[in-house]
């Protein structure tokens, strides 16, 4: 098992209910990854969340560093934190490669 962290992208599209913070995704995720999205200390999983507006749609990516042995766990993890909030329903769920120019997010987060 290799204990080198890499970098990891999930990346979903939402559709928020009327009036719901296009926050609340983030939150949800960074709660189920670090037991609230208020906390002290550094994550387990280092994590950054994007949410990007569209039209009738959100898309939501959440780049993180794990060990590949805790990627499906990670990714788990986001994937209920998702499902899970009345506030939104999950049209598309998934791994995607890093995109160049969140690389350098990835390096500062994998440091």
């Amino acid at each position: 098992m290799s204990a080198r962290r890499e970098a990891f992208v999930h990346e979903s599209d939402l559709r928020l209910e009327d009036g719901t913070d296009p926050a609340g995704p983030g939150a949800a995720v960074t709660a189920a990854l670090c037991g609230h999205w208020e906390h002290e200390g550094p994550c387990r999983w280092p994590h950054n969340n994007a949410v990007r507006p569209g039209n009738g749609q959100t898309t939501f990516r959440t780049l993180f560093i794990a060990r590949r042995a805790e990627e499906d766990d990670v990714r788990a993890r986001i994937e209920r934190a998702l499902r899970s909030a009345p506030a939104w329903s999950v049209l598309r769920s998934g791994p995607r490669p890093v995109a160049p120019p969140e690389q350098p997010l990835a390096d500062r987060l994998a440091k």
